[in-house]
């Protein structure tokens, strides 16, 4: 449920079960794009950048393949928007992460103006979207995106866990 004003006047709103259906589906290719990060031997994580319900932006993790380490999902999906759009500024666009952004990326997010951020698995490690640190959420800072978390949050925490289970397994400490 949420709140919407019209004339003054705040009304509840219940949220209509497509929108959920929507942020799962967007989710949930954001995951696709996880598992082919997982395939390529890094960490899985997906992004895509939807403006009016369509896909503008996709990416997942590259760093290790292209020997850059600012090459993260969201940099990569946010670069794309940018060029989809011909413009820096992602106003009104949502970005649906697989895992919690990095302050990195926080920084990306908050320069390119994306409206919300609907994160599926909390980073309790480098966070930047609250869990650590709050980038996203800092009043310091001259843009303050909406944060949405926990959708699919189950199979996006699951991905992480098994890509560093096996790693792991493969590896075994000495």
């Amino acid at each position: 449920m949420y709140l919407k004003e019209n004339s003054g006047i705040l009304y509840s709103i219940y949220r209509m079960p497509e929108i959920e259906m929507d942020k799962e589906k967007f989710m949930g290719k954001a995951l696709d794009l996880a598992a082919l990060a997982a395939a390529e031997d890094e960490i899985p994580v997906g992004a895509v950048i939807v403006d009016k319900g369509v896909i503008i932006g996709e990416g997942f993790n590259r760093n290790r393949a292209g020997n850059d380490p600012t090459l993260h999902a969201e940099i990569i999906a946010i670069r794309e928007a940018a060029a989809f759009l011909g413009n820096e500024r992602l106003t009104g666009c949502d970005i649906y992460v697989t895992k919690e952004p990095c302050a990195m990326c926080a920084g990306a997010i908050i320069h390119s103006r994306l409206k919300k951020v609907i994160i599926g698995a909390d980073d309790i490690k480098y966070g930047a979207c609250g869990t650590v640190f709050d980038i996203c959420g800092s009043r310091l800072m001259n843009h303050i995106p909406e944060i949405e978390k926990g959708i699919l949050q189950d199979q996006c925490s699951r991905i992480l866990k098994d890509f560093f289970l096996k790693k792991r397994k493969n590896n075994p400490p000495v």
